[in-house]
């Protein structure tokens, strides 16, 4: 969710001449790449069921305070050991636009969402996160290409088709509430590539550490406060959260935004859904449909459209 920057103090530089296309790029950028794509559309589908299993035992915005703090904390205490330096104010501040944006309204809204939003269909809703994050895009100069809009359009119309599916139920406030976090975080994505954010994970660290701060704060306001003792499985879903949801998918999230295009980086929206689904399938007993038959390739081939961009620009280093 972060890119790094020359200095701290300095304006963020880009360019097209050392651009890579994903299929032309280097062996081991290509692959790094390819990883991190599997862990953002994998482990982030999961979620959204563990955010479900957490809530039964967890308040929301405690829940993802608890998360982003122990996760923050860990990585922060991990980089520092390893030798890399403090952010600087200016790079604190930069860190605490994104966090609000990516965590506090982004996946803050999405834990408060889920206690009337059905895991499935907030994903659903997610999905449309790749064309938010192309019209922010065009904000700070970017020419979207009519093959990416060929690819969120076809994207949006798979993810149509998955909504069909099973009794995706929910209240409009709280389909209101996903698409207010999905335009947020759409909007940190692409404005983390242009601010002076602390250089590699840090930036990961330091985003969790504000974020999981103002969410505690949040939770202390709203009076949340724990009923009874905390389920196994909440608590497993707690830690399944804080390891893989945020110190693996957040630290892939963040190099794919400061390496691919954005268009490419936020696809995982459209991957998301149908694994909802299946988890739904073999831990909720429900079935799927022909809506999911018929969508699931549709879905594919936007991602195919997606990745066939060329001349991908990144941040120069």
């Amino acid at each position: 969710m972060t890119s790094q920057a020359t200095s701290s103090h300095s304006t963020p530089q880009f360019t097209t001449s050392d651009a890579q296309p994903i299929e032309t790029a280097s062996p081991n950028r290509r692959l790094l790449v390819i990883f991190s794509l599997l862990v953002v559309y994998i482990v982030w589908g999961t979620t959204y069921l563990g955010i479900r299993f957490a809530l039964e035992s967890f308040p929301p915005y405690f829940l993802m305070g608890s998360r982003f703090l122990a996760a923050g904390g860990l990585l922060f205490v991990f980089l520092r050991a390893r030798g890399a330096p403090m952010p600087t104010r200016v790079q604190w501040r930069s860190a605490a636009i994104v966090a609000v944006l990516l965590l506090v309204f982004g996946m803050g809204s999405v834990a408060l969402a889920e206690q009337s939003v059905s895991s499935g269909l907030t994903a659903t809703l997610v999905a449309t996160s790749p064309l938010w994050a192309l019209l922010f895009s065009m904000l700070w100069g970017g020419r979207p290409q009519r093959i990416e809009w060929a690819g969120v359009a076809l994207g949006i119309a798979g993810v149509a088709l998955l909504s069909r599916e099973g009794a995706l139920q929910a209240n409009p406030a709280g389909i209101a509430l996903v698409m207010f976090a999905t335009i947020a975080w759409s909007l940190g994505s692409i404005w983390s590539r242009h601010l002076p954010m602390p250089k590699g994970a840090m930036g990961n660290a330091a985003e969790m550490l504000i974020g999981g701060v103002i969410l505690t704060v949040l939770s202390v306001v709203r009076g949340e406060h724990l009923i009874g003792t905390p389920t196994v499985s909440a608590s497993a879903a707690l830690i399944y959260l804080i390891v893989f949801g945020s110190l693996l998918t957040l630290t892939a999230y963040m190099y794919l935004l400061d390496t691919v295009h954005p268009t490419l980086a936020t696809s995982y929206a459209f991957v998301n859904p149908p694994i909802a689904l299946f988890l739904g399938v073999l831990l909720g007993g429900e079935h799927l449909t022909g809506s999911a038959l018929l969508a699931l390739p549709v879905i594919f081939a936007a991602l195919l459209l997606i990745s066939l961009r060329k001349n991908d620009t990144k941040r120069v280093h």
